[in-house]
């Protein structure tokens, strides 16, 4: 399969320091990763497109919006930059595919993802990519699973093993998509 050309990659997270390190900021976690790979140049602050900026051949970009609002940013940096739908990249946390799994699509509903229905509303398309990390705890194999709720998964922070975990997932997605 040939790569895609990305011109636009954006990691949904919340900005602030009590954020740092959860589940919901694991595309901020992923854009970090990707770009310190890349050795490219660091995040600066750009007021005008809600965002931090990182360039290369490709924008990097975390919305410094929170993630339910996070299609503000993407509509402003998408139009700054001349970028169609189709050439943008959204990472995000996916708490329907099991940790340390991910999964390239394109074109596909918010699937209840507030960060991914932001977008789609402000893009006026679901036609973007999308690489969506798992967050979903692996459950016990014996007995009845344990129902936790959304918001206890995505605000917990990782644990230090978690994180190692999570940058071997990182770099195995970021090899499909650069």
């Amino acid at each position: 399969m040939d790569k895609i050309k990305f011109k636009l990659i954006v990691g949904l997270g919340n900005p602030g320091d009590e954020y740092t390190n959860t589940r919901h900021n694991t595309g901020f976690l992923c854009v970090d990763k990707i770009v310190k790979k890349l050795e490219t140049t660091n995040f600066q602050y750009e007021k005008k497109l809600l965002s931090e900026i990182a360039k290369n051949k490709i924008i990097f970009a975390k919305p410094q919006t929170f993630i339910n609002k996070s299609g503000a940013a993407v509509l402003a940096l998408a139009k700054f930059h001349k970028t169609k739908p189709e050439n943008i990249l959204v990472i995000h946390d996916d708490i329907d595919i099991l940790w340390g799994n991910f999964k390239l699509s394109f074109g596909r509903s918010s699937a209840g993802h507030k960060g991914v229905e932001s977008i789609i509303k402000a893009l006026k398309t679901k036609n973007f990519w999308r690489l969506r990390i798992g967050i979903q705890p692996i459950r016990q194999a014996h007995g009845k699973p344990k129902h936790i709720p959304a918001d206890k998964i995505i605000l917990k922070k990782f644990t230090s093993a978690e994180l190692k975990t999570l940058d071997k997932t990182i770099k195995k997605a970021a090899e499909g998509i650069l």
